[in-house]
């Protein structure tokens, strides 16, 4: 192999948590990243400047499909819902083919993570999601530092909890969907704070969607995020648990950005599927190569 034929690797670009292209969250995945190094695939992030990149890498695990790692401009992460979706269809339409019938066995930080077709919808995923690392109610310190990073004052906030499955979210429920398009936060105080917010509110019954959903990340790079698995993953963890939420809802996401993103919700009781599963729609809109 050439020098310049090593550097050739396969790349594509798809929009998650959407079925119609530039309404969900764009993803970059660089699908043949073995030998890039850290350094490396950190730049590329940075350079993509999309709230995550991927690189797929063979898997250390015997069980999984392939390996991914995950980065935002400011970082890595052990865990993302978006980037699960989008690296799994990438890796099915580069020729993957999964060693267990009917789902694809994703290895990443937080360790394996089931994916699998949603029957009926031709380009919709769903990822298991994983156990929360946190959870429980915030100290009253950490509300104190959320309230400020929103704006907000104590009686506009229904619970803050923690909901972390890696990314290290705080989850913050409103008492409407209205109050949270309405939020204009204050970055600058939440990134200093190192806190990773997302806000929830319900929507009156009857709606294309349940709840309407904001997910801030200014410590990363990424100041508001356009659809989010991670953070709606402990949402549902969260909020169906507790018997505030109903076992399958839709969330919507992305409208003060100008995107329509949509998040399927299902809590399933029983079986070998048992736990919470976050399903979209991707769509693959750039395939080609990368020099890198």
């Amino acid at each position: 192999m050439t020098a310049a034929a090593a550097l050739s690797r396969r790349y594509a670009v798809l929009d998650v948590f959407t079925a119609a292209p530039l309404l969900g969250n764009p993803l970059a995945v660089v699908i043949d990243a073995e030998g890039l190094s850290d350094a490396q695939m950190a730049a590329y992030a940075r350079w993509t400047n999309l709230s995550e990149t991927t690189f797929l890498l063979p898997p250390a695990d015997p069980a999984a499909d392939y390996r991914v790692r995950i980065f935002t401009p400011g970082g890595e992460l052990p865990f993302a819902g978006h980037p699960t979706l989008g690296s799994a269809q990438a890796w099915l339409d580069a020729g993957g083919v999964p060693r267990h019938a009917g789902e694809v066995v994703q290895e990443c930080g937080v360790g394996l993570v089931r994916v699998r077709r949603i029957d009926g919808h031709a380009t919709r995923l769903a990822f298991q999601a994983p156990p929360l690392r946190r959870s429980g109610p915030a100290d009253a310190a950490t509300v104190a530092q959320v309230l400020t990073s929103l704006r907000l004052t104590v009686p506009e906030v229904l619970q803050v909890e923690w909901i972390d499955n890696g990314p290290g979210w705080l989850g913050v429920r409103l008492a409407d969907a209205a109050a949270g398009r309405a939020l204009q936060p204050d970055f600058a105080v939440m990134a200093a704070a190192g806190l990773k917010i997302g806000a929830v509110g319900a929507w009156p019954a009857g709606g294309e969607v349940d709840v309407e959903v904001r997910a801030f990340v200014p410590e990363l790079g990424v100041p508001e995020d356009p659809v989010t698995g991670s953070l709606n993953a402990g949402l549902a963890q969260w909020l169906t648990g507790a018997g505030l939420l109903p076992a399958r809802y839709v969330a919507g996401q992305g409208h003060a950005l100008g995107r329509d993103g949509r998040v399927h919700v299902e809590r399933i009781a029983a079986g070998e599927n048992a736990g919470v599963w976050i399903a979209g729609d991707v769509t693959r809109c750039v395939s080609g190569t990368l020099r890198l």
